[in-house]
């Protein structure tokens, strides 16, 4: 008997085509069948692959009846993990290498933007388990597929970024352990692969690294902690090289904006990690242990890099060097211990894979969401040409790792800030039941027709990004409102003017799209 003829195949979904809720139904409950029948001839091997464990799901909605009720501590272990890290060390020691701050004032800074930066990141992670979608797709109910496949693209040189410096630092402290013994190439390539096999994997084996791995990397950070104190803390060691008046003002805003950076660096992948959580799980259960995951963790890190470096011992400021080797300083700290403290920096030196095992498994995930075409592609698939791209620009930008932190990090917090606000007023002033569309229509996530046009998105990101060039101050370029509030060199206002921008310019836009559109 043939085929109803208004029935075709879709390769693009795998499946039949013909009844487009069926069809959506299909890459949602079952991906690793829908990913089979597309590969044709490469089925069978793509097949194995999933049976022995490997995930087939990418930015397809996890259903209700798919979600489980354990693990639901994870929202506080995954964070703590991924922070609990040695790429944290060198955002702290920039305080006084960069800003020259003193320990009290370094501290208040790293305590209030940390705090700032976790309760928008926790917000975000809020909606993982109400919309079983993860962070890109979300926000395409806000700026349309247009306006989610830009911040696909932002998010990706976001994630990438983090993950260069997360394997440079991990190489660096490997290298430093037995001088001429391991190069600096091949300790980047270490960390890179270490980070590689649990992100093909996928979420399970994610979930179960980050569920542990603090535990090794917070002992160790307790123990750098004291060891510093034996060589001796100096609070007021940089007293006198201190800056006064507005210069000081501008240290502190331009410092607070990498430390906001660092934080909400993990916005747009924040929901990727409970999207198996079920969906009436209270949203103050997750945006706490969220926040507790982030901040705790954080200040506790950054603390301690801003802390070894009020050490005034020769040794130590010599193992830190003009180029600001926190890898080396950190060996330094440990040296006193011999081999007990090699062994403790090639397990501290590991963390940096932890830190970095977020970043390469959602940065396939925003690959996937750039379109169709590119969610056709397996994810695991991504998560090597991943892996292949931040290895290579590590081992590219090894000998500069100070300058690509600093300027990194701050640009990064620019559009965080109105990516964060533009998801956010959605969500509240929109999505609510009482708002003007009254929820998400979840079955419309992959449905360009009926996804907001987007306009007032971009436009409302414009508006951010408009106030993130009037306000930066970066080594290059310095806005007119940053030069007026800082002294010499201006003070960095990027990510608040972004976020002001953009709030009081989305609303209005938003209510105007779907007063003309419905959507």
């Amino acid at each position: 008997m043939s085929k109803d003829s208004s029935h075709t195949y879709d390769r693009e979904k795998g499946v039949e085509n013909g009844d487009t809720e069926a069809s959506e139904s299909a890459v949602e409950d079952a991906p690793d069948q829908v990913i089979v029948n597309r590969f044709g001839v490469f089925g069978p091997l793509l097949s194995k692959f999933f049976k022995i464990g490997v995930e087939a799901r990418g930015v397809e909605r996890v259903p209700e009846n798919q979600r489980e009720t354990k693990n639901s501590w994870n929202n506080l272990l995954m964070w703590w993990s991924a922070n609990t890290v040695l790429p944290a060390l060198p955002i702290g020691v920039l305080a006084q290498y960069a800003f020259t701050l003193t320990l009290p004032h370094a501290v208040a800074t790293i305590f209030c933007f940390t705090a700032l930066g976790s309760v928008a990141t926790a917000f975000i992670a809020t909606l993982g388990p109400r919309t079983g979608l993860r962070t890109m797709i979300i926000s395409r109910y806000s700026s349309g597929y247009l306006g989610g496949t830009f911040f696909s693209v932002l998010n990706i040189l976001t994630q990438l970024g983090f993950a260069v410096t997360a394997v440079i630092l991990g190489g660096q402290t490997l290298s430093s352990i037995n001088a001429n013994t391991l190069p600096l190439v091949g300790g980047i390539i270490i960390i890179g692969v270490c980070c590689l096999i649990p992100c093909i994997v996928g979420y399970d084996m994610v979930h179960v690294c980050e569920r542990y791995a603090w535990i090794v990397t917070f002992f160790i950070m307790c123990c750098l902690y004291g060891l510093g104190g034996k060589a001796g803390y100096d609070v007021n060691a940089q007293k006198s090289l201190e800056n006064t008046g507005r210069a000081f003002s501008a240290d502190i805003l331009s410092f607070g904006a990498i430390i906001f950076a660092s934080v909400t660096g993990w916005a747009p992948i924040a929901a990727d990690y409970n999207v198996r959580l079920p969906v009436d799980t209270n949203p103050w259960h997750v945006f706490i242990l969220t926040f507790l995951g982030l901040f705790l963790p954080i200040t506790f890190t950054i603390t301690l890099g801003a802390t070894l470096m009020t050490i005034t011992d020769p040794a130590y400021v010599g193992a830190l060097g003009s180029d600001g080797n926190t890898g080396a300083l950190i060996a330094q700290v440990l040296s006193p211990w011999g081999n007990g403290g090699k062994f403790l920096l090639v397990m501290l030196s590991l963390s940096a894979v932890s830190n970095n095992i977020p970043s390469t498994y959602s940065t396939a995930l925003s690959i996937q969401a750039l379109g169709r075409p590119f969610a056709m592609v397996p994810r695991f698939l991504w998560v090597f040409l991943v892996f292949l791209a931040y290895t290579v620009a590590g081992v590219a930008g090894r000998e500069h790792f100070s300058a690509i932190l600093a300027n990194f990090l701050s640009i990064l917090s620019y559009w965080t800030a109105f990516f964060i606000v533009i998801v956010a007023e959605e969500h509240l002033l929109f999505r609510q039941k009482e708002g003007q569309l009254g929820g998400y229509n979840l079955a419309d996530w992959d449905n360009p027709s009926k996804l907001p046009i987007g306009i007032a998105g971009l436009l409302a990101s414009c508006f951010g990004i408009a106030g993130a060039v009037v306000g930066m101050s970066q080594v290059w370029y310095t806005g007119p409102i940053g030069k007026m509030a800082g002294a010499t060199y201006g003070a960095d206002l990027g990510f608040e003017l972004a976020a002001v921008f953009s709030a009081v310019t989305f609303p209005p836009l938003r209510w105007l799209e779907i007063r003309l559109t419905g959507r």
